[in-house]
This record gives structure tokens, sequence and C-alpha cells, in this order.
């Protein structure tokens, strides 16, 4: 057998064959440096992916719950229980042409689902890294898809909220037509805020202690006990910067067919736009890391 050249080894299989091999190898896998955004078509390429991941957390989420599925309208009304009753005796903040109970509950619906959510989705990279190690998907499924299936829990809350409109005697118009819309916005939010915590969770641990404490925080400073009409004139402009704000108010809007703040509405719709466009440019420059860190 020829000598092997200055570039190559040599290695002994089990049968004493000895075979040249490169000194260096012919593949190198790096993480990807570039600001390459996240490949659409390649996401869609593993749909069948999303779709089993939804439907496989969807079979365990009740399995060992007592209330199951009832827990997920329970934790709102409880809520709105205590908020009444707490307002009830000092006396709640003053609310138009809504009672107040329905109005709480309508602004914990959209909350519960935004809170529960990115959650979720923060630790969901972490949940699988088996997954991750051993088969290559597209990483942005999995926090997307931890967002998915919180809307289950949504349209179940949804349906007490029907009950309860009737009960009140407030019944929905036209205006109703925009709450897909607004719905869609707060999806999208979600999505981009639930996958860029994910990739960071990997990295900084400090992300799954802190974000909890965050979360309370960003409930208070969101229109949900209160209607934003309290917040003074000259800081309307930075409170409106919380796409929440918009999101939460603008659901208000359209079941009780109330005003639309149509700039808190457009400012949380640009938000999310350019959450998505970062995120999908900066979730491909990490991802390649992930099976490494984590």
């Amino acid at each position: 057998m020829p000598a092997a050249s200055s570039n190559m080894r040599s290695s002994s299989t089990a049968h004493g064959l000895s075979i040249a091999l490169p000194r260096e190898p012919l593949l190198k896998i790096r993480p990807n440096r570039s600001w390459a955004a996240i490949d659409l078509r390649e996401v869609w390429a593993h749909r069948e992916i999303f779709f089993l991941l939804i439907w496989r957390d969807l079979k365990l989420r009740y399995r060992q719950t007592l209330l199951g599925a009832a827990w997920v309208i329970l934790q709102p009304l409880l809520m709105t229980l205590v908020f009444t009753v707490f307002f009830g005796l000092i006396g709640h903040p003053p609310v138009k042409n809504v009672p107040y109970p329905l109005f709480v509950y309508a602004g914990l619906l959209p909350w519960t689902f935004f809170s529960t959510a990115v959650l979720g989705s923060s630790y969901s990279l972490i949940s699988q890294a088996d997954m991750i190690r051993k088969t290559y998907f597209p990483r942005v499924l999995l926090p997307a898809a931890a967002v998915a299936v919180r809307l289950s829990d949504f349209i179940i809350s949804l349906t007490a909220l029907i009950f309860l409109m009737i009960y009140y005697g407030v019944y929905p118009t036209a205006s109703i037509l925009w709450m897909a819309l607004v719905v869609l916005n707060l999806f999208l939010f979600t999505v981009g805020l639930g996958t860029w915590l994910a990739a960071l969770n990997i990295r900084y641990e400090d992300v799954g202690t802190v974000l909890p404490v965050l979360l309370q925080i960003w409930m208070f400073v969101s229109p949900i006990i209160y209607p934003s009409s309290l917040v003074p004139r000259r800081w309307t402009w930075l409170y409106y910067l919380n796409p929440l704000a918009g999101i939460i108010e603008g659901f208000r809007a359209s079941l009780f067919n109330l005003e639309f703040n149509r700039a808190s509405l457009l400012v949380s719709f640009l938000v999310t736009i350019f959450l998505l466009v970062l995120i999908s440019f900066s979730f491909r420059r990490m991802e390649d890391g992930f099976a490494d860190i984590i």
C-alpha cells in the first residue's frame, strides 16, 4: 500500500488493514455566523412534527390533574373573583358600560394565555434536550408548538366568557369580527417573545428565575384590572409601548363594542412585526449551538 501523504494519517481496521485518512476533517459542523433568516420552506416541510408536538402535549396536558380542563376556566374565574371582591371593598376603578367582573375577566383571558404560553415556551428547548441532540428539525417548532397548545386553554376560557356575557346581559355586535385580528396579533407576539426567551434560557439560566417576576410586574402595567384611561396623559405614549396594552384593549373593544384605540393597536402590531423579524434572524444564528450547550 502506498505511503500516506503529508496531509493524510493511517488508521487500522479490525482486520489489521491500514487505511489512509485525511488529517483534517472533510466536513466541519460549525455554528452559523451569518445573519440568515429562518427558512420558512424548511419549517413548512417539517409541519408534521409541529402538529405531532401539539397533539402529544394536548394528550399529556390533563392526564394527571384532578380538575382536568375545568382548571382552565377556574383559573381566570377565581382571579376575577379575587379582584372583584378586593376592589368591591375599596372601590373598583371606574369602568364605562361594562360590569367590572366582566371587564376583569375579559382582560385576564388574553393575559393568562400570554403568561402561561411564554413560561411554557421559554422551557420548551430545555425540556426537549434529548430530542434536540438526536433529531434534526427546525428548533423554532418547539416554542411555537408550546404556544399553540395554550390556544386550547384560551378557547375553553372564551366559552365561559360567553356565559358571563349572557348573565350580565351584554351581547356582542359586529365589532366582534375584529377579535380574530387581535388574537392573531397576540399569538404572533407570544410566539416571538417565547422563542427569544427559549433561546436565551439555554445560554443564561437566570432567565427561568427572573421571568416569573417580570411577568407579575408586566401584569400590573397592563390594562387588566383597570382601564388605560387612568394612566396620566403625559405617560400615555410610554404606556402604549407595551404591546399588551393595545391587544387587551382591542380584545375588550371587539367584545363589548367599545371604541378602538387605533394608535395602541398600531403600536402593538409594529412591535410584533419587529420582534418576529429580529427573532427570525437571531434565533437562526443561535440554534446551531443548542445541541452543544443544552
